[in-house]
């Protein structure tokens, strides 16, 4: 039921899909033949979908791909997955790590503020199921990402708050991999169209929040991510001298900043991440999901993200999602 999304589509609608199986695995095939270490999963909440199709997906993906590193499921996806086959947080992620799941997009989480999320989407997963689902994750030894959705209905307040909490929940988990601030993109919504929020340019207000997130969560989660998919790649270029060090994905199919608005492209490749980078004075280094470099032994072990770099090389995750 969200209101700033795009994407999403109610199954009677001519363009609604599911993927197969077989369709998943051919994506995963053509990422790794393009060089991934990672792919990215998410997808909407299908009401049909049979109870046990995270874990079964996952299986499949890693007996095809043992190598690949599967980054999937959202909270909200992780909510939706356990009612559906009973089982509590601890024993569903349990599962899903057990069959090959290797960490969790800290999406969903919008701001983290539920009189905000009753504005944005009312039926999805609120703060303390959220803070529950992710810290369940990190004390079960699956790192997350961490996100912030800004730019629409949110005060300064909000934003403090959001940022407060995961700090909060790295002192005490130490399981977030890097935090993501996402503008909110807003031409097909129906944010938009409802007159709830008012059209903010990108620029100036981009910049001071990564600044912003540099300096509150500096120490505790030292890698902050960029998004050229949402600014396009020169406010994404301007972005490593206001705080962040990691230029994104290559990614290969991207559809929910697409179908909200966004005009960036669904994949820029490691050559043009890598002039993009270099031109801002910067070195770039590829990277793989947990930050250990590409091509070096026991690269997915050096992740340790308290004591993550405080250098200002900006890393680039080799990860096109399927």
């Amino acid at each position: 039921n969200c209101q700033f999304c795009a994407f999403k589509r109610q199954r009677w609608e001519e363009d609604a899909y599911t993927h197969g199986l077989d369709v998943v695995l051919g994506k995963v095939e053509e990422a790794i033949g393009r060089g991934a270490t990672e792919v990215c999963m998410q997808g909407g909440i299908n009401p049909d979908m049979a109870p046990f199709t995270y874990r079964d997906i996952l299986v499949e993906i890693k007996r095809r791909f043992p190598d690949i590193h599967v980054h999937a499921f959202s909270p909200m996806e992780i909510m939706y997955g356990a009612r559906r086959t009973n089982m509590d947080y601890p024993a569903y992620i349990g599962m899903l790590r057990d069959g090959g799941l290797g960490s969790i997009p800290g999406t969903a989480a919008e701001i983290l503020d539920d009189e905000v999320r009753e504005i944005l989407s009312h039926k999805k997963v609120d703060v303390r199921t959220w803070v529950e689902i992710i810290t369940t994750a990190h004390r079960l030894g699956v790192p997350t990402t961490s996100t912030v959705m800004y730019g629409h209905v949110e005060m300064a307040g909000h934003v403090a708050r959001h940022l407060d909490l995961m700090r909060r929940m790295q002192k005490e988990t130490g399981g977030f991999t890097e935090f993501v601030p996402l503008g909110f993109i807003w031409e097909n919504t129906k944010l938009y169209r409802d007159g709830k929020v008012t059209p903010q340019p990108k620029g100036l207000r981009d910049l001071r929040i990564y600044a912003t997130c540099r300096l509150v969560l500096r120490g505790w989660i030292d890698n902050l991510q960029t998004s050229w998919v949402k600014l396009g790649h020169r406010l994404a270029q301007l972005s490593l001298r206001a705080g962040c060090n990691d230029f994104g994905g290559t990614l290969m199919e991207e559809s929910i900043s697409r179908e909200a608005g966004a005009d960036a492209g669904e994949y820029t490749s490691v050559e043009e991440i890598e002039a993009l980078v270099s031109g801002m004075g910067r070195r770039p280094v590829q990277r793989t999901t947990l930050y250990g470099r590409v091509g070096t032994a026991g690269h997915e072990r050096d992740h340790a993200p308290r004591a993550a770099s405080r250098t200002a090389t900006p890393e680039q995750r080799s990860a096109p999602s399927a």
